[in-house]
């Protein structure tokens, strides 16, 4: 696989920010390095979905990108649904919904899927695309991974995502790997957490994954050295 661009990278970053003491202030700054950057999207906290969606032009190719359920999962399915809802209204573009750790990790996949099923079901009705996070860091196993990404999958996924960043290790090259063998080709990958450097976030790519998520997406673009 031919390596990407600089701009091509930037094309695939989700520039992100979801720390509990985020300001408006860094929501400002995060869409304008995103616009300068040409960032795929702004991944912002669900409180700032509202605000981001009137700072962007309406010209802009910039993605307003939220969370759902994050960063536990285990919220109640109907808490989860109205938020993704409320969410959309607001002027989010996609989400990100985290699956309810709880119950894949009690062996109840029925319930962990059904959770999914429905935000999907509402994201759709919408048009909006919708990701899930499985945490790949709370996984002990490869084969746990590959589970969750085939559930998630099976329940709807447009991408997995590996992780939020705020449990255990962030994404790696065999997550990536693992979870493209057990999902269908349609499926999307997204990997997040963790991303800190150019080369890092080259070999995520190059293991199948089609979009970052990063908070350092300005410095990953600026070691960047070939040509756009």
């Amino acid at each position: 696989m031919e390596r990407p661009s600089k701009a091509d990278l930037a094309a695939r970053i989700e520039h992100t920010h979801l720390q509990p003491h985020t300001t408006r202030s860094r929501i400002d700054a995060l869409i304008a390095e995103a616009l300068a950057y040409g960032f795929r999207g702004v991944c912002v906290p669900p409180w700032y979905v509202g605000y981001a969606a009137q700072q962007v032009p309406p010209s802009a190719n910039l993605r307003i990108i939220s969370v759902v359920g994050f960063p536990t999962g285990y919220h109640p399915t109907a808490v989860k649904v109205a938020e993704a809802e409320q969410l959309i209204a607001a002027g989010a573009q996609e989400l990100d919904m985290v699956m309810n750790n709880a119950a894949f990790h009690s062996g109840d996949l029925t319930a962990a899927q059904e959770d999914i099923a429905a935000v999907v079901a509402a994201c759709h009705q919408q048009g909006i695309p919708c990701k899930v996070i499985i945490e790949t860091g709370l996984l002990d196993t490869l084969e746990n991974i590959a589970a969750a990404a085939h559930l998630a999958a099976e329940a709807g996924a447009d991408y997995v995502k590996t992780s939020t960043g705020f449990f255990g290790r962030g994404a790696t090259v065999e997550d990536v790997r693992t979870i493209r063998r057990a999902i269908p080709a349609h499926v999307k990958i997204k990997a997040s957490g963790g991303i800190r450097t150019a080369e890092q976030a080259l070999q995520l790519i190059e293991a199948g994954a089609d979009v970052l998520g990063a908070s350092r997406g300005v410095e990953i673009i600026k070691a960047i050295r070939q040509t756009p």
